[in-house]
């Protein structure tokens, strides 16, 4: 029977081991063994998020102050998982600890967890009535970054899409409270434009490690030869590629963006931010004519700052005029 107080949350099956407890224990990410409290908790993830380089805002300013610790305490989780995915300290052991993990998570879901990340995530998860569904989905995107380079169709990106970006969006609406399915419709075009926008921007550095995320139909289409990337030839062709590229991502992000005017004042301002960024990568891709194999496009100190200066501008009118 569940208890009146629980939050519904889907289905979890419950841990096969409770070996967290046991002086055996340990954490696959090597944290510290506590006592855990969860004001101590949150600030291990804090610390987390504002040591770990992101070409994003991590809980930025625009973030409630009250629901920043449980947007950190999320990131926490992916990041560590991200690391077990891509860190060279956890080669031969990647599997194991992302298996060890996602144990972790679901033990989390029904009991307190000698671990600060499951602590906070925990606290999180009953705050907010959040299920595990996103959270699951994305361990599985990291087991896929270990076995998949390349990609036959869009649609085989997509399928990465949806475990890799769409549940992070998911993720921080739920945090604030967002629910309705409308809504992540919306949230799952933008992350999803967002995922891939940083592919395109990521060419230059993922093609000489053997990741492709250009879906080999694609480059059939436009003929674009797998040695004309590799030896970083912008012809004619690559550049027909990375304008429809670049315009079917845009159309993404032009799907999702009535999901500013429908959200809470603060995410509504983060949101604005973080869709003209991803506007702002595919207009540099442009600006350089498409060349990117040799080049990595990225937003300097003033564009960001004019960014976010345009984001409040647009949040002033859509204040004024009562969309807010």
């Amino acid at each position: 029977m569940v208890n009146a107080t629980e939050p519904r949350l889907f289905c979890v099956p419950p841990p096969a081991a409770e070996d967290d407890r046991s002086a055996r224990f340990s954490p696959p990410d090597g944290a510290p063994p506590g006592p855990w409290t969860k004001d101590n908790a949150y600030r291990y993830c804090e610390r987390m998020a504002t040591t770990h380089y992101e070409n994003f805002p991590v809980a930025s300013r625009f973030v409630p102050a009250h629901l920043r610790p449980n947007v950190m305490a999320i990131y926490a989780f992916a990041r560590t998982a991200d690391d077990f995915a891509d860190e060279p300290r956890y080669e031969n052991r990647r599997v194991e600890s992302l298996d060890r993990w996602e144990q972790l998570l679901e033990a989390c879901y029904h009991r307190e967890v000698s671990h600060p990340v499951f602590v906070a995530l925990r606290d999180t998860v009953r705050r907010h009535n959040i299920p595990i569904a996103p959270f699951k989905a994305l361990l599985t995107a990291f087991r896929m970054d270990l076995t998949k380079k390349r990609y036959e169709t869009f649609g085989e990106v997509m399928h990465y899409c949806t475990h890799s970006a769409k549940p992070v969006g998911r993720l921080v609406l739920y945090v604030h409270g967002h629910h309705a399915p409308a809504l992540h419709r919306y949230s799952d075009e933008i992350c999803a434009a967002l995922q891939i926008a940083n592919f395109l921007q990521d060419l230059s550095v993922d093609t000489p490690r053997g990741r492709c995320y250009i879906p080999r139909e694609d480059l059939v289409h436009f003929n674009v030869k797998r040695d004309d990337l590799l030896a970083a030839r912008h012809t004619r062709a690559f550049k027909e590629l990375m304008a429809f590229s670049v315009e079917r991502v845009r159309t993404m992000f032009l799907r999702g963006r009535p999901l500013i005017r429908h959200v809470s004042p603060g995410l509504s301002m983060e949101l604005e931010a973080t869709w003209r960024g991803g506007m702002a990568i595919l207009q540099r891709i442009e600006d350089c004519d498409y060349e990117v194999l040799n080049y990595r496009p990225t937003l300097e100190k003033k564009d960001v700052a004019g960014i976010a200066l345009r984001s409040l501008f647009a949040f002033g009118r859509r204040f004024i005029s009562g969309e807010a």
